[in-house]
């Protein structure tokens, strides 16, 4: 069963029905989903599907010709195999689809940078064979990678041989909260946040979980039993993406057991060099592991500092993989499965899943965004971090400044109108108190822009705060089953 990627499919099928030349890329991190969704574009459509692989120029070019030379195409009538990269680049002109008027040639040239890997020259030959025969065809090449860096920063740069040329450029990311809980149609509301914050967004992960199965048994089975195929996925991935792969466990496992800044993060891993730590974080960012976060407000010159900022892993499953199987990996080698899942997983589960609560709540805003149910329209949002003074009455009225956050933060342009949002993951319900808290934070711009809050919960609200949701057109409650239905069925 083929879930989601709407947006993708759309996308390709738009430049499919353009007229002219499309040359489109389309990349992003491992087991993100390209090729199947490729893959699926492609049905009932003539097309090559080529994947490359990593092996010399000689090897590759031979095996693109095998595939190409399958086509009714004129070339094959007087070769077997083509001489060179120009004349088989050129021959995507001649596929099936195009030149006999049902539709556009097709090909998708699959992990592309192994390709550029065995002859430097590829990208030059492709942009030579694009603009003097290829780009006023009826034809579509699909170059697509992996390579997220090599992609960026050679493929696309400006002065590279393809810069400018691609008609469209789409970097696939991890599936939404609401794709990924369609995996598991039969769970509760509770039991779909749980999975999503386990296993995140990535397909290929997503589908190691027998949705028959209950959430307890998925994780023993297939993430802590020895020879499952996510016992051991951080490390394959990062063995196939990075050298050095002890430093950055390390690196990773700090930052997944709550080290945020850079020098936390430099200590936690005893990589000393914080300088060196912020280069090897850099990289993890750009596979998509891990991400650099900064407060809602942070200006240019906040951003461009190495030591600000706050880091988190943006992947889910390697966030819940180093917190539990990589911290108890002596015991899973053993066998100790339930052990490890009775007394380190199910007592913390709840309060880890807390932080991919708070992305869900999110993407549940921009799905209410889109269907105008927020009382304005926001250009920003994110998380919040600042200070924020606190009185103790006990001390005599004593004022204190304390270091503090708040979940979501969405703005208008000009800041000038500000949803404060507080997501609770937890077992009881989101009390007057804690609302009261947030309403503390933010004093000072209260006094020059509108200020509406949003408060979600797992487990409802106290009956002082509901009354208080009634009263207040400012404020508005939403429950686990509004947030994971995906729609608001409260008061607009």
């Amino acid at each position: 069963m083929f879930i989601g990627r709407e947006a993708e499919l759309q996308f390709l099928e738009d430049k499919y029905q353009s007229p002219g030349g499309q040359l489109v890329v389309l990349y992003g991190r491992r087991r993100v989903g390209k090729t199947e969704t490729l893959r699926r574009f492609c049905r009932n459509k003539r097309h090559v599907f080529f994947s490359c692989r990593e092996c010399t120029d000689k090897l590759q070019l031979a095996a693109f010709s095998e595939k190409m030379m399958r086509e009714d195409i004129p070339a094959r009538q007087y070769r077997s195999e083509f001489a060179d990269w120009e004349q088989a680049f050129r021959s995507a002109a001649e596929l099936p689809g195009g030149a006999n008027g049902r539709g556009k040639s097709l090909l998708v040239i699959d992990e592309f940078p192994y390709m550029c890997k065995g002859n430097a020259g590829i990208p030059s030959i492709l942009q030579n064979v694009w603009d003097e025969h290829l780009k006023d065809a009826e034809v579509m090449i699909i170059l697509c990678g992996s390579a997220m860096s090599f992609i960026e920063k050679e493929l696309l740069a400006e002065k590279n041989p393809l810069y400018g040329r691609a008609t469209g450029i789409y970097k696939m990311k991890p599936m939404g909260f609401y794709d990924a809980a369609q995996f598991f149609p039969g769970y509760s509301d509770t039991d779909k946040v749980l999975a999503y914050a386990v296993l995140g967004g990535i397909p290929h992960y997503l589908r190691q979980f027998n949705p028959k199965l209950s959430l307890a048994d998925n994780i023993k089975k297939n993430i802590l039993t020895r020879g499952c195929v996510l016992y051991s996925e951080p490390e394959f991935l990062l063995r196939q993406e990075l050298r050095e792969t002890p430093l950055y466990n390390a690196l990773i496992a700090a930052v997944a057991l709550g080290g945020t800044k850079l020098n936390e993060i430099s200590q936690k891993s005893l990589v000393e060099d914080t300088a060196k730590a912020s280069v090897y974080l850099k990289n993890l960012n750009e596979l998509g592991i891990v991400e650099r976060e900064f407060s809602i407000d942070a200006g240019t010159k906040e951003k461009a500092n190495a030591h600000r900022g706050f880091y988190r892993l943006a992947d889910n499953f390697f966030r819940f993989w180093y917190a539990f199987v990589f911290t108890h990996y002596s015991e899973l080698e053993s066998g100790d499965v339930d052990g490890v899942y009775q007394y380190a997983v199910a007592p913390e589960l709840h309060k880890f899943a807390s932080l991919a609560f708070e992305d869900v709540c999110r993407e549940y805003v921009r799905v209410l965004q889109k269907i105008g149910a927020l009382p304005f329209r926001f250009s920003n949002m994110g998380r919040w971090f600042g200070k924020t003074t606190i009185r103790n009455a006990d001390a005599g009225g004593k004022t204190t400044v304390e270091e503090t956050e708040l979940d979501l933060v969405a703005v208008s342009p000009g800041f000038k109108d500000y949803l404060v949002g507080e997501c609770k993951f937890k077992g009881t319900p989101f009390s007057y108190g804690e609302y009261l808290d947030v309403t503390a934070k933010l004093a000072p711009q209260q006094e020059k822009a509108a200020f509406y809050y949003a408060l979600f919960s797992r487990s409802g609200f106290d009956g002082k705060l509901t009354e208080e949701a009634v009263a207040n057109p400012r404020l508005a409650l939403y429950s686990l089953a509004e947030i994971v239905g995906g729609t608001r069925n409260g008061k607009s």
